[in-house]
């Protein structure tokens, strides 16, 4: 049984924790394209859609946790530092994601959703009024990813070198 939950662990981290670490590195740079390009329904449908992955990978990846807990108890393992280290930072990425990645991604969806391009003056004196989004909350929210991204990182070392563990891993 223990093995068939640390298989249901395991893909359950790739599958759902995968495409959040994917979508959530590629909506900065996708969203200072589509500020480069004002009034591109391309660039902006490409933003709602990896928002989109965030959030529903972000709810099936509750599975992830559930799971572990599940196969530590079976293993035996429950009290191990490793593993208490790996929930807290676990629960520190769910925290990163839920009240820092997702909201900056809904702001800049909005503000870009909310301002859309506005000409003012004619000719090649026109100035562009663009969004209310600024390069400043682009690069925040490539900070915050960044960090959620570590955070599973060093949760996947742990998972794999388990300090202190006896089983020879």
């Amino acid at each position: 049984m223990t093995k068939l939950l640390l298989s249901l662990h395991v893909l359950a981290a790739i599958v759902a924790v995968g495409p959040i670490t994917v979508a959530a590195s590629m909506f900065p740079p996708s969203a200072r394209k589509a500020l480069a390009e004002p009034g591109s329904e391309q660039a902006v449908s490409s933003l709602r859609l990896l928002h989109r992955i965030c959030r529903v990978y972000g709810g099936v990846g509750i599975a992830v946790p559930a799971l572990g807990f599940v196969t530590a108890m079976s293993m035996g393992v429950l009290g191990d530092a490793w593993l208490i280290a790996s929930m807290l930072l676990t629960a520190l990425a769910a925290m990163v994601l839920l009240a820092l990645v997702l909201p900056r991604q809904e702001e800049i969806l909005e503000g870009m959703a909310a301002a859309g391009p506005v000409a003012r003056g004619e000719g090649e004196g026109a100035v562009t009024v663009g969004s209310a989004v600024s390069a400043q909350t682009t690069a925040q929210l490539a900070m915050f990813t960044g960090v959620f991204n570590l955070l599973w990182a060093t949760v996947t070392v742990l998972m794999i070198v388990r300090p202190g563990s006896t089983t020879g891993a």
